[in-house]
């Protein structure tokens, strides 16, 4: 019998008028007036109607499976129908299909299963079944296996399939009883929710996937994303790094301050969602790692402390976290790209590059090369020049200025720096994160336009070797504090200056330890105010004969001549070598 379902929708086997069923009426009401085809992308609820319209089993084969390729990417290779003996086949439209073994399906032995066709990757053989049994197949093909979405989808097909051969069957044996048609029924109410409820689960993720398909239009940012998490389930959403700072708020009942966790309490946290493959509950909170090739990028969460938190929910997180996922991803990527470009600039400025080029590269990256600037090198003993160490000293060295050019050379880090470091600041910083003192800083003098950066870094060098060949080799030393051992050549040996200035003033110094007096400082400050009288006893806060009386023992003790060129020459430079490289000490 021909399938009419004009007529059909009319009345049903017994010709009575068929029952509106509630659930069906209100769930139409409360859905937006719009297109069929917009409600029912897929055709499902059309197909619904035609097959239980329809008396003829065959036909209802031939429209389920001509209603297979409306689904995605899947082909009705064939359809049968169960007989006494076996199965026969149902012609199908296509007649340019594959061959496919009849007696395979015997071979299933009434299961569901994979077929072997030749030109196809994935063949399954779906059951229709009813109440008695299995009521034939469907056998359908595809380039690859289906996803989720279209496991529900064909699966919603053979269901309806199988109810309206079950209806077409029990119609067939004059069986309406009323509890049969009472099951039947509700298969096929059963049937017809299900598929208005993956309309609604399409409609939401239409929804989402249009929401934040806008916001990834619009440029993304974190802001972005949890302004739409919270518009999308009406929970105030927010965004923290790894660290547990947060980044972004949207919604109500911001605390402030915001609570900052200790780093242990943070990493257990993180160690517990990460065992999930979803949004994990972690008290008031549902919780989702952004972290798109396995290092965690940061933290998207939602406050839910009613626990109204249902399906809907989890799918809009769990979308919202690929978004800020491939936002922090491309975020990465840029800075990569921006320290790779710094790193590069600096160094051929180390090695000396044209000012033009480095004009326009520095400006590229966000560096303004027309200021003042001052290079410094860094060395941490026991510590290499890695990431970590890179950014202990580029957070020590960090001003409200811009922020310095950085890089390493073999075990040292090496910045260029508009702000010149202060004093032992950037020196007791480090020291302080790295958890030891043991390391040593040269500064420069100032640069003033970039051909002149291979020079600074030669005398941040030299400052750091000087500091490091002396007695105190940790702390910060000054090029412009050397004085007379700019011009002294890299390598001089300790144990040579030593001996230098035990030549000069080893009386002097044993004289000192012996007593308790001060008159190699007396005469290092001498020296330093020039040979001014008045100068120096200011500078020693003592009056002038008291130092008119310590250097005339300074002559007799040292048996030098004060007066003489060479001899005040030679005694300045062990006072000073005494005072910055040994540190004052003999």
């Amino acid at each position: 019998m021909a399938c009419r379902p004009s007529q059909r929708r009319s009345t049903d086997v017994s010709g009575q008028e068929p029952t509106r069923h509630p659930s069906h009426t209100a769930a139409t009401e409360r859905h937006d007036p719009r297109p069929l085809a917009a409600l029912d992308p897929h055709g499902l609820l059309v197909l619904s109607h035609t097959l239980f319209a329809c008396a003829e089993q065959r036909e209802i084969v031939r429209l389920a499976m001509r209603h297979v390729s409306a689904l995605g990417p899947y082909h009705a290779e064939a359809g049968y129908l169960a007989t006494g003996d076996g199965f026969s086949r149902v012609s199908g439209h296509d007649t340019g299909a594959p061959t496919v073994d009849d007696a395979r399906m015997k071979e299933l032995g009434e299961a569901d299963g994979s077929v072997s066709l030749p030109e196809r990757s994935w063949a399954w053989a779906f059951g229709l079944r009813g109440s008695g049994g299995l009521l034939g197949y469907i056998l359908v093909s595809s380039h690859s296996g289906p996803d989720e979405q279209g496991h529900f989808l064909l699966s919603t097909l053979v269901g309806l399939t199988s109810a309206a051969l079950s209806l077409t069957a029990t119609r067939a044996a004059q069986h309406e009883s009323s509890g049969e048609l009472s099951r039947l029924r509700t298969e096929r109410d059963t049937a017809l929710r299900q598929l208005d409820t993956m309309r609604s689960e399409l409609h939401l993720q239409k929804t989402v996937h249009e929401t934040l398909a806008r916001v990834a239009a619009r440029g993304g940012g974190e802001d972005s994303i949890t302004q739409a998490l919270y518009e999308l389930t009406g929970l105030s959403a927010l965004i923290e790094d790894r660290f547990g700072n947060l980044k972004s708020w949207a919604g109500p009942d911001r605390p402030d301050p915001y609570p900052v966790r200790s780093s242990t309490h943070q990493d257990e946290m993180l160690r517990q969602v990460a065992r999930e493959a979803g949004p994990v509950r972690v008290k008031d909170r549902l919780i989702a790692l952004a972290r798109p090739r396995g290092d965690v990028l940061g933290v998207l969460a939602i406050e839910d402390p009613g626990a109204t938190a249902d399906e809907h929910t989890m799918f809009v997180l769990d979308h919202a976290q690929r978004s800020l996922a491939q936002e922090l991803m491309h975020m990465r990527e840029l800075t990569e790209v921006e320290l790779r470009l710094r790193r590069q600039l600096i160094d051929d400025l180390l090695e000396g590059t044209d000012e033009p080029s480095a004009y326009t590269r520095a400006e590229a990256v966000g560096h303004d090369l027309q200021r003042t600037h001052y290079v410094v090198v860094v060395h941490w003993p026991g510590n290499a020049a890695d990431d970590s160490f890179t950014r202990a000293v580029e957070q020590a060295t960090a001003t409200t200025a811009t922020r310095p050019l950085i890089t390493r050379r073999g075990d040292r880090v090496v910045l260029l720096t508009e702000a010149r470091p202060d004093d032992d600041a950037v020196h007791a910083a480090l020291a302080h994160e790295l958890g030891t003192p043991d390391g040593a800083i040269g500064v420069s003098t100032r640069c003033d336009s970039p051909d002149g950066v291979p020079r600074c870094y030669q005398e941040a060098l030299r400052a750091l070797e000087v500091r490091q060949n002396s007695r105190q080799r940790s702390g910060t030393t000054f090029f412009d504090d050397l004085g007379l051992y700019r011009i002294l050549g890299p390598g001089n040996d300790l144990r040579e200056l030593e001996g230098f200035v035990r030549e000069w003033l080893g009386r002097l110094i044993d004289y000192d330890a012996g007593h308790n007096t001060e008159l190699v400082e007396t005469l290092s400050r001498y020296f330093d105010c020039g040979g001014n009288y008045d100068d120096a006893a200011a500078a020693l806060t003592v009056h002038r004969s008291t130092l008119r009386y310590r250097l005339q023992r300074i002559r007799e003790i040292s048996d030098r001549d004060l007066a003489d060129v060479d001899t005040r020459l030679n005694l300045q430079v062990a006072t000073r070598v005494w005072k910055i490289i040994l540190d004052g000490r003999h």
